[in-house]
């Protein structure tokens, strides 16, 4: 059973009522009329970029302007940790060339000359507080920065234990200065001795070193001879001692945290947030928010507590790119950077209060905004006036442009402007017409308009086709050519062809190729030609006439003679748009082509000047005079003979 639809009659239910498509129909009326002009467009855009601008635009300073606080503080925090890893190669670097020295020793013969090479690096490396050597029997020498310029002996005998007293001997010098010179530098003062409980052999730096047999950094510690919290990079190594036996000798250096402090507070000098050092075990080694100089490690407090345990939390960077990131403490927002270094294991963090970086930014973008706006409210106005100069121009460019698709390269017009995008494309149409000009030269006209006509693609192709296929050649032309001057020789040929491309032309032959002194050329490709037989002919014996007439005014100039021989033969060949990939001729092949250029050379034994084939003799359909050739003629490169006919002058 059917159902009716309660809403109307059953003929008209689920069908849209007349007015919908006469609303249809009058939006479509409304579309094609529809024009929009540059103008309108350009207004449109904008009006859009107006908008745009006025609802995204706070947004997306935002975002701009929260991108620049974190490169500016990311900037600020490399900086000082690049500081940080210079001293610290600094002293890596005068440790090892210390190391690396021959004759070092804290004793014996070698310990003048290793006195003089710790303090000349010492004095060459501010980065140091001081630069030591020491072996394996409690010897140890060392050139101190701080707290007065001295170089410090421990000496004990062989055989003392560790612990046992040992004597050390201060000799105090002169500090540095630009105007001394380097012996003077050099020259002791005073000299102090007395006996001492001191022994490297006990050191952290000495035993972390032996035990590792690897360079380290130790954690901090109070240095003995200035009683300040510093760390120490230590080098082990080997030595021969004078009876032969191998000998352990540790190397050196310090770095107090006081001069670590300054370069972390560097971070803050300019009011760009403040930085500190953290140790292996998150205890503060160096901080740029609370004056002074942390005489042990302790653990971070304040924000630097809040960024530390957001880094326990969060997990620590690994490796030297460091993160960045952002927390929260006491209500206030921070950004924060952090990253390792990698030969001490410490990690600098740095922190910045997210309004103080991001505050005058925001109201400088604020203002920017506002004037941008304000300048596109501007441009738009000259924009629209702008627009009446380029349209019309543009009209009349697209006008050429599409003479130039047709090939209408003959008396093209220039659109001048000083608008410099329309006069490049005014100058690039006409560069474009004079290379088609050009190009017309070496294919023709007509071969174009026909291969787009047809729709053919410019792509290797080809296809069957019945043309008239004619060779001609100038009897005799080596023996010319060898006889005369180039350049001569070069006018006579381009005389020639000019004459010979009219006639052709004239008679519907499409010349598909110049071969030295000779052409081919077609009837019946690309385009279909009625009555090609008797065109071909009719241009054979027009060619003969006005070349017989080029000839005398040669002969009266005193130039040799051009006599053309031709042949002419009618049938299926493969014609089309032929070659590689990237370079394509149009042209045709088959064994048509081969027999109208043999031929044409069968003239030279025959004695002849045109010869066509039976087959073209067939289509004159007598309406031109002809003679047989008595026997049957062999071509060269055919077995069977072909019957040819001279075609004669009237």
């Amino acid at each position: 059973m059917n159902k009716k639809n309660s809403s109307g009659p059953p003929d008209v239910a689920g069908k849209p009522p007349l007015a919908f498509f006469e609303f249809s129909a009058a939006v479509a009326r409304l579309t094609r009329r529809f024009r929009v002009d540059v103008s309108t467009i350009v207004s449109a855009v904008a009006l859009t970029q107006s908008l745009l601008l006025a609802t995204l635009g706070y947004w997306g300073s935002q975002r701009l302007v929260a991108k620049i606080g974190a490169s500016a503080h990311a900037a600020n925090h490399h900086r000082t940790e690049d500081n940080v890893l210079a001293v610290l190669a600094k002293a890596e670097s005068a440790v090892g060339a210390l190391a690396g020295a021959p004759s070092l020793g804290p004793a014996g013969e070698h310990a003048q000359r290793t006195a003089e090479l710790l303090w000349t690096l010492l004095q060459q490396s501010p980065e140091l507080d001081s630069l030591y050597v020491a072996d394996e029997t409690g010897q140890m020498l060392m050139a101190l920065r701080y707290p007065v310029p001295a170089i410090r002996r421990i000496a004990r005998s062989a055989s003392a234990g560790a612990g046992e007293p040992a004597t050390e001997t201060w000799q105090y010098k002169l500090p540095p200065a630009p105007e001394v010179d380097a012996q003077q530098r050099f020259a002791t003062q005073r000299i102090e001795s007395f006996r001492s409980s001191y022994d490297p052999r006990l050191q952290r730096w000495y035993q972390e070193a032996r035990q590792m047999h690897r360079p380290v950094w130790t954690a901090p510690y109070t240095f003995a001879a200035t009683q300040e919290l510093g760390v120490s990079y230590a080098l082990p190594g080997k030595r021969r001692a004078a009876e032969g036996s191998p000998r352990l000798l540790v190397v050196g250096g310090d770095v107090s945290l006081g001069r670590l402090s300054e370069f972390v507070r560097l971070f803050a000098s300019g009011g760009r947030g403040d930085g500190a050092l953290l140790n292996t075990g998150g205890q503060v080694l160096a901080r740029s928010d609370q004056p002074g100089v942390l005489r042990q490690p302790e653990p971070p407090t304040g924000v630097l507590g809040a960024l530390h345990a957001h880094l326990l939390a969060n997990g620590t960077p690994d490796g030297e790119g460091g993160a960045a990131f952002s927390f929260d403490h006491e209500g206030r927002s921070y950004l924060a950077q952090a990253s390792r270094i990698p030969s001490a294991g410490w990690q600098l963090v740095s922190w910045v209060p997210q309004d103080f970086v991001l505050g005058e930014l925001r109201r400088a973008v604020l203002w920017w905004l506002l004037l941008g706006l304000a300048l596109l409210a501007a441009a738009l106005f000259v924009s629209l006036q702008l627009s009446r100069l380029v349209t019309s121009p543009v009209e009349k460019l697209s006008q050429i442009a599409r003479r130039i698709g047709l090939l209408e390269l003959d008396d093209l017009p220039r659109e001048p402007s000083r608008v410099l995008e329309i006069q490049h494309l005014d100058q690039a149409l006409d560069e474009s017409a004079r290379s088609l000009r050009a190009f017309s030269k070496f294919v023709p006209v007509d071969v174009i308009h026909q291969l787009v006509a047809d729709g053919q693609a410019l792509a290797p192709s080809g296809s069957p086709r019945r043309v008239t296929v004619m060779f001609t050649d100038i009897e005799g032309f080596t023996r010319i050519s060898e006889s005369m001057e180039a350049n001569v020789l070069v006018r006579m040929l381009t005389e020639y062809f000019n004459l010979a491309t009219g006639v052709l032309a004239r008679y519907g032959g499409v010349i598909d190729k110049f071969m030295g002194d000779g052409i081919m050329v077609l009837w019946g490709a690309p385009a279909d030609l009625k009555d090609a037989e008797y065109r071909a002919c009719l241009a054979a014996l027009q060619l003969h006439i006005e070349t017989s007439a080029l000839n005398r005014k040669w002969r009266a100039d005193g130039l040799p003679e051009f006599r053309t021989r031709i042949g002419i033969h009618t049938g299926v060949v493969i014609a089309g748009v032929l070659g590689s990939n990237d370079r394509l001729s149009y042209t045709a092949l088959g064994d048509v082509v081969n027999v109208a250029s043999r031929i044409e050379g069968i003239n030279k034994q025959l004695g002849t000047q045109t010869l066509i084939s039976e087959v073209t003799f067939a289509g004159l359909k007598g309406r031109l005079q002809t003679r047989r050739i008595d026997e049957r003629v062999a071509l060269r490169g055919r077995q069977t003979r072909m019957v040819l006919y001279e075609l004669l002058m009237p």
